[in-house]
C-alpha cells in the first residue's frame, strides 16, 4: 500500500520520466550514430523555448491556487514587448515611455511603503508577541509616513536614473526596470477589478486581453505590425546578453525561468502568504472569516502574474529580435495547459510549482519530439491536446471513476436459478420498493 500511495504522489514525474525515455528511444540519430535527442544543444534548446511560456506558467499557478484564472497574460507580454522594443530602438518621449516611467513610478512607490511597513510589522510582531496582522496597531509615523517617504525617495531614484535615458535610448537595466513595472501595473489592474467589483476573474481578464491588445496596437503605431530590434545597430549591443548562454552552458532565459519558479515556490511554501493563497483557493469565506486579507493576496497574485508577463516578454525581445502587439497570442492556453498538466487543480487549493516545472518540461519535451519528425504541425495541436485531457483525467483521479462507469455499462451474467430461488421473496420486495424486509403493507 506504500507503494501504490507514493506511485500516486510522484506520479507526475514519472511521466516526465517516460515523456523523456519516449525521446530517447524514437529520437533520430546523425550519420554518426549520435541520438539527437539527447545532444546537449538540443536539451538546452528545450530549455530555452520553454522558458517564456514557463515564466508566465508560474505566475499563472498561484491565480489558479486562488481559484481564478488570467487569460489577460498573452496580451500584457504582447504589450510589455512592444514597450521593450520601442524603448531599446526609438528615442524621445516614445508612447512606451509615457507609458512605462509611471509605471515604474508608482510600482516603486507602492513596493517601497509596503515593504517599509511589512518590516516595522515583523518587529512589532516580535516585540509584542502577537501572531497576526489583525491585531497588530502600528503609530502613523511607522505605519504611514515612513513607509510613504521611503516609496518617494525610491521613486526619485529612479526618476534621475531613467529619464535621462529617454534622450539616447535604453539600456539593458532601465529596460528591466521599467517593462515589468508595465506588466505589475495591468495585473494589479486585474486584481483590484476582480476585488472591488466583486467580478469573476474570466470575465474580468478577459476584457483585459482585449483591452491590452488595443493598447499594444496603439503604442507600435498603425504602420508598425512588428518592431525590429538589431543590436549593436539600432538597439544597444548589451541587450545580447539575455540569449545569451552563461558560462557557455545554460541560456539566460533558462536563468530566469528557474530563479523566478524556485523564488516563487519558496513563497508558497515557506511565508504566510503562500498559506494564504492555499487558504483562500480552498475555501475564501472561511478564510475570509479567519482573519485574513483575501482581497490582497489576490491583488498581488495577479500583480506577480502581470510581473512575470513583463519578463517573459523581454527574453521574447531578446530572443527574437523584435517587439509586436500579437507576440504572446494564445501563449495563456499553454501556460494553462501546463498548469493543470502540472497538477494544480482548476477548482482552486491545491497545486504547486514544481509540479508546474514539470508540467512545462513536458509540455516542452513533447513539441520537442514531434518537431524533430517533422509532424506537421495541425497534428501535433491535436495530439497535445489529447495528451493534456489524458493527463488531466489521470491528475484529477477521474480515471478510475470512468473505467468503473463502464463496467457498469456492459451486459452482467445471467444468475442462475437456483440462486435466484434461494432469495427469499420478501426481501426482493423490498428493494423493489425501497423499504426493508419487515415493513408490510
Amino acid at each position: 500500500m506504500n507503494v501504490i500511495k507514493l506511485v500516486s504522489r510522484t506520479k507526475l514525474y514519472w511521466g516526465l520520466i517516460a515523456i523523456f525515455l519516449i525521446g530517447v528511444a524514437w529520437s533520430p540519430v546523425t550519420s554518426s550514430g549520435r541520438n539527437i535527442f539527447l545532444s546537449s544543444g538540443n536539451l538546452l534548446d528545450v530549455l530555452r523555448q520553454v522558458s517564456t511560456t514557463g515564466l508566465i506558467a508560474t505566475g499563472m499557478t498561484a491565480v489558479i491556487i486562488t481559484g481564478g484564472i488570467d487569460l489577460s497574460v498573452g496580451s500584457l507580454m504582447a504589450i510589455c514587448s512592444v514597450v521593450c522594443a520601442m524603448l531599446l530602438t526609438v528615442p524621445g518621449d516614445t508612447p512606451a515611455f509615457l507609458l512605462g516611467v509611471p509605471s515604474v513610478l508608482l510600482a516603486a512607490l507602492v513596493i517601497g511603503a509596503a515593504v517599509t511597513r511589512f518590516i516595522f510589522s515583523n518587529l512589532e510582531k516580535s516585540r509584542t508577541g502577537f501572531s497576526h496582522s489583525r491585531d497588530l496597531t502600528l503609530d502613523r509615523t511607522r505605519g504611514i509616513y515612513v513607509p510613504a517617504l521611503v516609496g518617494i525617495a525610491l521613486c526619485t531614484v529612479l526618476l534621475f536614473y531613467i529619464v535621462p535615458q529617454s534622450e539616447t535610448k535604453f539600456g539593458v537595466l532601465g529596460v528591466l526596470l521599467v517593462v515589468p513595472a508595465v506588466g505589475l501595473l495591468f495585473g494589479a489592474i486585474n486584481g483590484i477589478i476582480i476585488v472591488v467589483g466583486r467580478l469573476q476573474p474570466f470575465i474580468v481578464t478577459l476584457a483585459m486581453m482585449v483591452t491590452a491588445l488595443g493598447i499594444a496596437r496603439l503604442t507600435a503605431g498603425q504602420n508598425n505590425a512588428v518592431l525590429p530590434v538589431y543590436t549593436g545597430s539600432n538597439a544597444t549591443a548589451d541587450f545580447d546578453i539575455l540569449r545569451s548562454l552563461v558560462f557557455g552552458i545554460i541560456p539566460m532565459p533558462g536563468i530566469f525561468f528557474i530563479a523566478a519558479i524556485a523564488i516563487y515556490a519558496v513563497v508558497l511554501k515557506f511565508t504566510p502568504f503562500g498559506r494564504f493563497v492555499y487558504a483562500i483557493g480552498g475555501n475564501e469565506e472561511a478564510a475570509r472569516l479567519s482573519g485574513i486579507d483575501s482581497g490582497r493576496v489576490k491583488i498581488v497574485t495577479y500583480a506577480v502574474s502581470g510581473l512575470l508577463a513583463g519578463i517573459a516578454a523581454i527574453l521574447y525581445v531578446a530572443q527574437y529580435r523584435q517587439g509586436k502587439p500579437d507576440a504572446g497570442a494564445g501563449l495563456e492556453l499553454d501556460a494553462i495547459a501546463a498548469v493543470v498538466i502540472g497538477g494544480t487543480s482548476l477548482m482552486g487549493g491545491r497545486g504547486s510549482l514544481a509540479g508546474t516545472f514539470c508540467g512545462v518540461l513536458i509540455f516542452g519535451l513533447l513539441s520537442n519530439i514531434l518537431q524533430l519528425h517533422n509532424i506537421n504541425s495541425n497534428l501535433q495541436l491535436v495530439l497535445k491536446g489529447l495528451i493534456i485531457i489524458g493527463t488531466v483525467l489521470v491528475q484529477e483521479r477521474n480515471a478510475r471513476d470512468i473505467l468503473a462507469r463502464l463496467r457498469l455499462t456492459l451486459p452482467r451474467p445471467a444468475r442462475s436459478e437456483a440462486s435466484g430461488e434461494e432469495r427469499p421473496r420478501k426481501e426482493t420486495m423490498s428493494l423493489n420498493t425501497g423499504g426493508n424486509g419487515n415493513e408490510t403493507s
